[in-house]
């Protein structure tokens, strides 16, 4: 179940208990093995449900979209050109228009004070995407992926993220692993650490369930002993392209390469990314980072990226699979 006081939302990964999280983990799991095996049962026949983007997004869309056919429901997706939320209307209006048409309201776009203020004023469950703040749906995603790769209880994983501190997918691994007794580290310059607020949560909650955090600037003492090397791009959507040179003289010591990956001391440790990623020059964006910085690729190497350890793209499907369990648990029993 999920948390009562959202009526079935998920704004942010502190909505859930150690207990609803992992809930969520295991009916993802059980879903996906249904799909493997063709004993699939489509439980949310009927039901409607709206894809509000201010960003655009490819995992997101796709797996909500996906996850909602697969169980018989229906999506209308409404792009930033698509509804008249904040600009010409309210939140609090579009949300109890929203409401009153659709049994559910995925929003993926900047402030979090809209993803609240939909789940407010909708009178239906409301899901965040992705704000600038929090990334739940892809912490679900990626405790699963986890637990697919490490053998033994969650509380024994190792996991540590190397980049941007203060980006959403940071904050979410940081509290995610709190919340979960996990040992979690954020490696990231210290003009680029978590907002104070964020690790007195994530403090908060280690002290409950036991989790190890640590929040270092030095490479080598965070990923040590490491199932897990995480990372993200270093300038995210929405931010200008002058951050690049701010960012790229502050993170080029900060990119997993396989140097990184051999200090875990672990040969079977796993590199992890939400995507997308800029480790080549085959996008716009690589070719950009190369002519300007010199740099092929940016926070990770395309080595790494494409190497025996990389599971992006279990990451990736993994989004399908636990949002499919958050509109079941939500709208399905």
């Amino acid at each position: 179940m999920l948390s009562e006081r959202t009526r079935g939302s998920l704004l942010k990964e502190i909505d859930l208990t150690k207990a609803q999280f992992l809930h969520l983990v295991d009916r993802a799991r059980r879903l996906k093995h249904a799909d493997d095996t063709g004993n699939a049962v489509p439980r949310l026949a009927g039901r409607n449900i709206a894809l509000v983007f201010e960003k655009s997004s490819t995992r997101t869309r796709c797996a909500f979209e996906v996850a909602a056919h697969k169980e018989g429901a229906h999506v209308t997706y409404l792009d930033p050109s698509g509804s008249h939320l904040g600009k010409d209307e309210s939140v609090p209006d579009t949300a109890r228009v929203l409401g009153r048409m659709f049994d559910g309201i995925e929003f993926r776009g900047f402030s979090q004070n809209i993803v609240e203020q939909l789940a407010e004023y909708a009178g239906v469950p409301v899901w965040n995407g992705l704000t600038d703040q929090w990334h739940p749906t892809q912490m679900l995603a990626d405790i699963l992926t986890m637990t697919e790769h490490h053998d033994g209880p969650i509380e024994e994983i190792v996991y540590c993220y190397v980049g941007d501190g203060r980006n959403n997918v940071a904050r979410s691994l940081l509290v995610t692993g709190a919340l979960l007794g996990m040992d979690v580290r954020i490696v990231t310059p210290r003009e680029l650490w978590p907002p104070e607020d964020v690790v007195e949560i994530a403090e908060h909650l280690a002290i409950e369930s036991g989790a190890r955090i640590l929040l270092t600037d030095s490479v080598s003492d965070g990923v040590t002993d490491a199932d897990f090397v995480y990372t993200d791009v270093w300038v995210s959507m929405g931010e200008s392209d002058e951050q690049w040179a701010s960012r790229v003289g502050l993170l080029t010591p900060y990119r997993v390469t396989a140097s990184v990956m051999k200090l875990t001391g672990k040969p079977d440790s796993k590199f992890m990314h939400c995507l997308p990623s800029i480790h080549d020059r085959s996008t716009d964006a690589g070719q950009r980072v190369f002519a300007q910085f010199g740099l092929d690729g940016a926070e990770v190497t395309d080595e790494v990226f494409e190497s025996a350890g990389s599971v992006v793209f279990d990451q990736a499907e993994n989004r399908l699979h636990t949002i499919r369990a958050v509109l079941v648990a939500a709208l399905g029993g």
